[in-house]
């Protein structure tokens, strides 16, 4: 019986509350988990988890073993770490929840650079709009627009996510341009389902009270792509994060809408349990994003700031 490895097992039960999938992140079978698991209950005598055919808690004494072993782990693996670094290059599997909206056109050469500086790192990212605790479901960091759902987890800003509402010209030669917020009832919108403001919405403008509307859109999607290809198509007016519309606009397939009033910004921030702050692979993926975004405005916004489509200016959510 290898504790170690045994203790890792128990540990990775606990946070995923599943052997099954404890198992696929640990990328072993489940009856090696399961089998890691009895040995550990054998030695201390006793049952750490309570096992159902629907869920998986831990025992009074399996709490009471959690909090040290969590520790313990993520010590063990700092240190390899460390160790890795000071003989040659850091190495091992890195696992990264990230949104799409992010990743498709922005994240790749920032992977390229990472690993050409650090190319025995395994980057296992996987890519979805869901929030996710990365706690329990076993990623290092999670790369998103939301705050962290609880006391177990830290994050670091990285960049701010601005939104514009934006159409073809094409619509707008047909439709009509609208000159002020409320101008929006009249036309059809298209609107990301994710954001946690939900329908409510509300503008800016230097010097006049905030604006506040109830904006019901004709199709709502998780995937601002998506919503990119419907405005672009001259189907209706979209609000799209910058990141995502900068270059249909600079383009000229998107034109900028209502420049005079401004929606409040969120922030892409770097998730991640608050036992790993120390995690030496994760220090070096987070240090490098964030190294990505340190000279001011990301380049997709400054275009924008630079030809008079957006303030540089942030209201925060």
């Amino acid at each position: 019986m290898d504790r170690f490895l045994s203790i890792e097992a128990f540990v990775r039960v606990a946070e995923t509350q599943s052997f099954a999938e404890a198992a696929r992140q640990l990328r072993l079978s489940k009856s090696v988990v399961t089998t890691r698991v009895q040995q550990l209950e054998e030695l201390l005598g006793g049952p750490l988890f309570h096992r159902t055919t629907r869920a998986v808690r831990l025992s009074e004494m399996g709490q009471a073993f959690f909090r040290d072993c969590n520790d313990l782990v993520s010590r063990t693996n700092e240190i390899v770490d460390q160790m890795r670094e000071v003989r040659g290059a850091p190495a091992g599997l890195l696992r990264v929840h990230a949104l799409t909206g992010f990743v498709l056109g922005h994240m790749a050469a920032l992977l390229r650079d990472f690993q050409e500086r650090y190319p025995d790192i395994l980057l296992d990212l996987f890519v979805s709009d869901t929030v996710i605790d990365p706690v329990k479901q076993g990623f290092d960091v999670a790369l998103q627009i939301f705050p962290p759902r609880s006391e177990e987890l830290v994050s670091r800003r990285l960049f701010p996510v601005r939104r514009v509402f934006c159409a073809s010209p094409d619509y707008l030669k047909r439709r009509g341009t609208p000159k002020h917020p409320r101008d929006l009832f009249g036309h059809r919108l298209g609107l990301y389902s994710g954001y946690p403001t939900r329908d409510r919405w509300v503008f800016h403008r230097d010097g006049s009270e905030p604006i506040t509307l109830e904006l019901k859109p004709t199709l709502m999607s998780n995937s601002v792509h998506l919503l990119r290809e419907y405005g672009c198509e001259g189907a209706g007016i979209v609000c799209l994060p910058t990141l995502v519309a900068s270059e249909a606009i600079c383009t000229g397939q998107l034109k900028v809408l209502l420049s005079d009033f401004q929606l409040s910004s969120f922030w892409l921030s770097a998730v991640y349990p608050r036992t790993q702050r120390g995690a030496f692979k994760l220090k070096l993926f987070i240090e490098s994003l964030a190294a990505s975004f340190a000279g001011g405005e990301p380049a997709w916004d400054k275009v924008l700031i630079e030809r008079g489509l957006m303030p540089s200016a942030l209201i925060e959510a």
